[in-house]
């Protein structure tokens, strides 16, 4: 695996992504898996974090041991939600590690934001957008999935409005990472996809471009740097993965490869303490 926007990392068997703007501030720890480094088996192989797909609960808890370890990231940190593609984004604390790893996990949230260190945020991904946010001034992360329904919905800029909101960051200190997910080489959608991104005031022929009748080519990654910048976060604050789950389906997890038969990649973030 080579990329030229992001830096692929390997330990042994474990391969995983980590993005330069992030690594740069200083602020954070942070990783984005591949399938590469676990002890799932089968379809799940071998990196799956997902506790919900069947594949054995002691080795994704095995998973994500050798995941965060690589990070320097405690699991007793992590806090996990179950994605239900909405933009609904949950401010968490230190009271809610464990969330969904060790305890009862989070319903229909699909953003999390922290102002506090060592509350390590997981979302979790097979195709859809994973999007990252760090305000290494004001000292705030939010970290959100973002499939065709949570970008129609702006759940990146709603991360945004939440971090000035609330905890008074600056649209121009925010950096961001949007990382691997399905490419527009191999998004195919239809005119009611189409017809939601239309409202959104971003350039709809740039993000979809049209096929066959009715039918356009979606691009995820651009849709949600456009809704970043749309929502004041500076074009060079941002990194963009040039990885195609879907291309790349013996490195990373895909829906769409696999008619559904996968494992979950996951995207992990924590402030320094």
């Amino acid at each position: 695996m080579k990329s030229k926007t992001v830096t692929v990392n390997e330990q042994g068997d474990l391969t995983y992504i980590t993005f330069p703007k992030l690594t740069q501030c200083g602020a954070v720890r942070h990783i984005f898996s591949t399938r590469h480094g676990g002890v799932s088996e089968g379809q799940f192989a071998t990196m799956n974090l997902s506790f919900r797909n069947g594949d054995d609960r002691q080795k994704v808890r095995r998973n994500y041991e050798i995941l965060c370890a690589a990070a320097g990231i405690s699991t007793d940190h992590l806090v996990l939600t179950r994605q239900t593609h909405t933009a609904n984004i949950q401010t968490v604390t230190a009271a809610d590690c464990g969330t969904g790893y060790s305890k009862p996990d989070f319903s229909d949230i699909d953003g999390l934001i922290t102002a506090e260190p060592n509350v390590a945020l997981v979302t979790q991904f097979a195709d859809c957008t994973p999007v990252l946010l760090c305000d290494p001034v004001k000292k705030v992360i939010a970290n959100v999935h973002a499939g065709w329904r949570g970008t129609v919905q702006n759940i990146g800029g709603i991360a945004v409005e939440r971090m000035v909101a609330e905890f008074g960051c600056r649209r121009e200190d925010i950096l961001a990472a949007i990382g691997p997910c399905v490419g527009v080489c191999c998004y195919e959608v239809d005119d009611p996809v189409y017809e939601a991104f239309v409202p959104l005031g971003i350039e709809t022929g740039r993000v979809l471009t049209a096929t066959r009748n009715g039918h356009y080519q979606l691009d995820l990654k651009l849709a949600n740097r456009l809704l970043l910048e749309k929502s004041g976060v500076l074009s060079e604050n941002i990194d963009v993965s040039d990885f195609c789950t879907c291309c790349l389906a013996e490195d990373f997890h895909s829906h769409r490869a696999t008619a559904g038969k996968r494992g979950n990649l996951a995207a992990i973030i924590e402030l320094k303490a």
